[in-house]
């Protein structure tokens, strides 16, 4: 069956009722065989497993075509299990431009554990190769990355990874499977925040973790889960299913409205640059065209002309696009990341981050002409 069928269709949960829709499992815990020792259903407890977890972990193990899923409570609860599989003393390379609460993790929970990393601009292949050292394990991508949509080659770091035997990890939330399959491209492990684009409409908290092969470090990382606890509820493993339905309908529209706002944002003389894969500007355009499939996403940033006070400004005029944090929702959101993200961020004062939702297109240029006059 074709990608959007399998999504509807399979690993949904069957209880014999003949409802459509897959019921949710509540139970905490399940009932014993009669030999008092195994369990006759496949669960025992909802912390370990649970039927809504199970068909959620095969659904989106399929979408990327891995073998395997670990699903969590949040998307840093599944990066953060990723670092709890690394031992004292591992090194790690990380894009200078990653998600900041990537390097608040490392910075704050990890460091006292001897786990240390180098920043890199994963734009730059030779810089990548100069910055292994010989504890190196782990390249961590991050494509389109957060909020400067830098492109990573992801073929390009399997290759060096592999060389210095290395495992890599591409955090896919932004990209999705609909455009980019980081496991078709030799990504040891895809990263996901379900609580975006998986989920769709702002209303779920959720990570998952899906692998290329169901190997050692899976097996390691499986344990974290269900000793650690940082689980989705039974309702939000149904609820994001429930959202995965529509998910092949949602994107393309993500994507064509941020290619055509991209496109008017880019002529405005109020805007200073717009940083979007889809344009010919971007530096990075010739790789995300490779790589890329259906589309080049829902998200761009801009840099206002001015600085942080014309950036709030030309936030606070728009009407449709709601002043807040996350992204991935049908709503389409503004953020000024540097105030959320704190001094010590690389981010431009004057960069505001788009998620762009599937409103019509026409509304959505309108709102950014008025708040435009405005400022």
């Amino acid at each position: 069956m074709e990608f959007s069928t399998r999504i509807i269709h399979e690993d949904n949960i069957k209880d014999g009722s003949g409802a459509v829709m897959s019921p949710i499992i509540l139970s905490t815990t399940f009932e014993r065989g009669e030999d008092g020792i195994n369990y006759p259903g496949g669960y025992f407890y909802s912390r370990y497993d649970n039927p809504n977890r199970n068909a959620l972990e095969n659904k989106l193990a399929k979408m990327e075509n891995g073998a395997t899923c670990v699903s969590f409570a949040s998307g840093l609860a599944a990066a953060t299990n990723v670092f709890q599989s690394l031992k004292s003393g591992d090194h790690i390379i990380i894009p200078d431009d990653t998600y900041f609460s990537i390097r608040s993790i490392l910075d704050q929970m990890f460091a006292a554990f001897g786990i240390r990393y180098t920043l890199v601009d994963m734009t730059d292949l030779a810089g990548v190769e100069k910055a292994i050292q010989p504890n190196t394990v782990l390249i961590w991508m991050e494509t389109p990355s957060n909020p400067s949509l830098k492109i990573t080659d992801i073929e390009a770091i399997v290759r060096i990874a592999k060389k210095h035997n290395c495992f890599t990890v591409a955090d896919n939330t932004w990209a999705t499977p609909f455009y980019t399959k980081p496991t078709d491209l030799g990504v040891d492990i895809t990263l996901h925040s379900t609580t975006k684009y998986l989920g769709g409409h702002s209303d779920i908290l959720g990570g998952a973790l899906i692998f290329k092969n169901a190997d050692e470090r899976y097996e390691r990382i499986r344990a974290f889960q269900k000793l650690g606890g940082a689980v989705p509820s039974p309702y939000d493993c149904w609820l994001l299913c429930r959202s995965l339905t529509t998910f092949v309908a949602r994107m393309p529209i993500h994507s064509n409205n941020a290619m055509q706002l991209a496109s008017y944002l880019e002529a405005h003389p109020k805007i200073e640059r717009v940083l979007y894969p889809g344009l010919t500007s971007h530096p990075q355009h010739p790789i995300a065209v490779k790589q890329m499939q259906n589309g080049y996403g829902g998200m761009l940033s801009i840099l206002v002309k001015g600085d942080r006070s014309s950036a709030l400004k030309l936030a606070d005029a728009l009407n449709l696009f709601t002043h807040a944090t996350s992204l991935g929702g049908v709503e389409s959101l503004i953020e000024h990341r540097k105030s959320i993200e704190g001094e010590a961020s690389p981010t431009a004062d004057n960069l505001l981050r788009i998620s762009v939702g599937i409103e019509d297109i026409k509304d959505l240029v309108e709102d950014f002409k008025q708040a435009l006059e405005k400022i």
